[in-house]
């Protein structure tokens, strides 16, 4: 028996599938809401009885975040410390310091400019700035010679201010000895020997041990060689000579203790010069091997001392000089010769 909602007026429900009690049962089920854009066909599991739907929502979808942003904070370079004001004290010092760094710029731009201009300036004899007289040479032994020669040629140079000494010593020796000849000679020798032995003999050594030249070795050798055979002439004391030597520090000793006191002194200052002999006789016998052990000769130093001559601009002008002398005067010859013909 159907319910009463029927409408016995109405058409019949025989073919009408909404009749069925089943869907008007759902129907009429006030609690359930069915939406038809949320329904899914394809949907095999069973649905509920009745379910809950979500009210719609017109807004956009939003994410909620899973944890919660850091706060901002203002990093270092965006925070901005407010820089105190300058008073006029302040700013004097900083000017006043400024002027003092520019100043000493100025100074070392000024010894630089001059150091560039005198790279090598001539330090040797080392004489006060006062003094009238300037340094004629320019030595320094760390700089210009190698490594491996700086020893042999510090000690030549000890060497040299040895023979010095000992010259002054023979002096001494003829004031103590009252030997006037030998007070003479002794200062002659020593202002002749001490300058001339630098220039002739430790200088061409110098310049050798520098740049490796044959022919300043050959200088050194020849004029060194006549520097032993005086020292052994002084160190023998031959009377006269103007030099202390064994034979006239012997002669000396005459028994009182004065003459003994000079006669030791004396052989004190032979001792010098046959020390200095000695000496000289071994630098050069191990400079000449050093010397051979670089492979240099008497040939090669020919040619260095004929490149130096053709090269050096004073030796040529004063050839050309010459040579045009020497046709001037042949030229002059044959007219004179022409003229007495006619």
């Amino acid at each position: 028996m159907s319910g009463f909602d029927d409408n016995p007026f109405g058409e019949p429900t025989i073919d009408n599938p909404f009749a069925d009690p089943s869907v008007q049962q759902v129907a009429r089920n006030a609690n359930a809401q069915i939406r038809v854009d949320d329904y899914n066909p394809f949907d095999n599991e069973a649905a509920p009885t009745q379910k809950t739907y979500a009210q719609p929502n017109n807004g956009p979808a939003i994410m909620q975040p899973t944890e919660e942003p850091p706060a901002y904070t203002r990093s270092g370079q965006q925070i901005q410390t407010p820089k105190p004001a300058l008073n006029t004290e302040e700013l004097q010092r900083r000017q006043e310091e400024l002027e003092r760094k520019e100043q000493e710029l100025a100074r070392r731009e000024e010894e630089m400019r001059q150091s560039s201009y005198n790279v090598r300036r001539n330090n040797w004899p080392p004489l006060p700035e006062q003094c009238c007289f300037q340094p004629c040479f320019y030595q320094d032994i760390q700089v210009d010679i190698p490594l491996e020669f700086q020893k042999i040629v510090r000690h030549l140079y000890y060497l040299w201010i040895f023979h010095g000494i000992v010259m002054l010593a023979n002096i001494l020796g003829g004031i103590l000895t009252q030997n006037f000849t030998v007070i003479g000679v002794g200062i002659l020798y020593t202002l002749l020997f001490t300058p001339f032995s630098y220039l002739c003999w430790f200088r061409p050594a110098y310049k050798a041990f520098r740049s490796d030249s044959s022919f300043n070795f050959m200088v050194f050798f020849f004029i060194f060689f006549f520097q032993f055979v005086v020292t052994t002439i002084h160190a023998v004391g031959i009377p006269g000579s103007g030099t202390i030597g064994i034979i006239m520090a012997i002669s000396t000793f005459k028994g009182t203790s004065w003459t003994i006191f000079c006669g030791i002194i004396a052989l004190i200052i032979a001792f010098g010069f046959m020390f200095a002999a000695v000496a000289d006789i071994f630098m050069i016998s191990k400079i000449h091997r050093m010397y051979r052990s670089t492979g240099a000769s008497f040939s090669k130093a020919q040619q260095e001392f004929t490149d130096v001559v053709l090269r050096n601009q004073h030796v040529r002008s004063a050839a050309s000089n010459v040579a045009a002398a020497a046709v001037q005067s042949q030229f002059s010859q044959n007219n004179t010769t022409t003229n007495n013909r006619y």
